[in-house]
């Protein structure tokens, strides 16, 4: 972690369990089916630690009906435990930026008592609504602090973490610029699945709002070609690329 020469801000990449589900709903009309990451990011800034999404809840862990028939969470990759591993007391996390509420993107908040969620106001409503299965409160409603945020929001004030609405998957998703020594990365998340999302602007065969999934490809486009680096948010091929748990290095991973 941290050092006393170090500055700026530091990125690192974490897997928090994995979900097996058919292609299509990453990329719409293609066949079979996928297993896929549930990435979270920990953004270490000289103000505070922030993560973007949690991934899937310890509680699936062992469990083999229901969800866990998709689900494969291995004792040991929760947050909490990932965030041991690196010397990371998961009670000194100031802040969680959820991308969205699904069960794989908030699953453990409930690890981290002293952080703050951050999400886009009609995010958090049509999650408490209880219209969608994919989201489960007891995930996300948990008592702790949650800062409701329309639109674009700049987190410490100075250009570095940059919160904005990425619409289209869900009501509120919302994606994250990180400005680090090595250069500009991209937190997608589920506005952009895969690589070939992108590439192609390939759809999923579900969205909430179709028009805004489409808009929202085309602001990370403009940002990929401006130079920055796009994670991609379910990506197998590329998440296997990205080095886990250290200090990642912009430079050093697959070209945007």
């Amino acid at each position: 972690m941290r050092t006393s020469e170090q500055q700026g801000v530091l990125l690192y990449a974490f897997t928090c369990g994995h979900i097996t589900l058919p292609m299509s709903f990453f990329l719409d009309g293609e066949p079979g089916k996928a297993r896929v990451p549930a990435c979270v990011f920990l953004i270490d800034h000289p103000k505070g630690l922030v993560l973007f999404d949690t991934g899937f809840s310890d509680r699936f862990v062992g469990m083999e009906k229901g969800l866990g028939k998709i689900v494969d969470m291995p004792d040991g990759a929760n947050i909490s435990d990932r965030l041991k591993a690196i010397d990371v007391d998961p009670g000194q996390i100031d802040y969680i930026i959820n991308s969205h509420l699904h069960i794989d993107h908030a699953g453990g908040n409930h690890m981290l008592p002293n952080a703050t969620i951050i999400v886009q106001t009609p995010e958090w409503d049509f999650g408490l609504s209880g219209e969608d299965s994919a989201y489960d409160k007891v995930d996300f409603d948990l008592g702790q602090p949650v800062k409701r945020i329309d639109g674009e929001h700049d987190l410490f004030g100075d250009g570095t973490i940059v919160i904005f609405s990425t619409a289209g998957h869900t009501p509120g998703h919302q994606s994250v610029r990180v400005r680090t020594a090595t250069g500009e990365a991209v937190l997608a998340a589920d506005c952009c699945n895969m690589r070939r999302s992108l590439d192609e602007m390939h759809l999923p065969d579900h969205c909430y709002n179709v028009d805004q999934y489409r808009g929202s490809l085309e602001t990370l486009s403009r940002l990929r070609r401006a130079g920055a680096q796009v994670f991609y948010g379910h990506d197998p091929e590329f998440w296997s690329q990205v080095p886990q748990a250290q200090e990642l290095d912009l430079n050093t991973l697959p070209p945007a």
